[in-house]
């Protein structure tokens, strides 16, 4: 076999992690490492400052560290919270503020958005992203380092490495 197994987290490399993800002292997401998280890295499959604070670390090492708004989901941009008239909605719907919907815009891709309020002819969206300018506090570990595939390389993304159900 040819490929050497990857001794540090480098483009090019599938990496497998296990992390917990806090933000405003919550856990909202992490990855056992029964079930680690994989992604190819070099290549924006994971926000920036994440990818970044990841590149370099080597098998079985662990670190806690903070993305700010800018290199994780961005800041909340005003003009991404919009009033649709009720009628837009069908009457199934409970429109209730915290309610998360999924949409389509103009080219027919799915966006998400979230009723803010509501009134008896308009709902408030937030179509920003629900951790757009929040502060990112991740503790990883990293648990798995592998040589990518060519076709994953070409492709950009992990293809067929241990299932990840997430």
């Amino acid at each position: 076999m040819s490929s050497q197994i990857p001794t540090r987290i480098e483009a090019g490399v599938v990496v497998g992690f296990a992390f917990t993800l806090t933000v405003d002292g919550e856990i909202i997401d992490q990855a056992e490492s029964s079930e680690p998280f994989l992604y190819l890295h070099g290549h924006s499959n994971v926000i920036p400052g994440l990818e970044k604070e990841l590149a370099g670390m080597k098998p079985n090492e662990s670190k806690s560290f903070v993305v700010q708004p800018e290199d994780g989901y961005g800041e909340v941009d005003p003009d991404s919270i919009l009033h649709l008239s009720r009628t837009e909605f069908p009457d199934d719907i409970p429109l209730e503020p915290g309610l998360e919907l999924e949409m389509r815009d103009e080219d027919h891709e799915i966006i998400y958005a979230t009723i803010v309020s509501t009134t008896k002819t308009m709902v408030k969206l937030d179509f920003n992203h629900p951790l757009a300018g929040k502060e990112l506090h991740f503790e990883v570990t990293i648990l798995d380092l592998q040589a990518a595939s060519p076709e994953e390389l070409d492709h950009g993304h992990v293809h067929h490495h241990a299932e990840h159900n997430g």
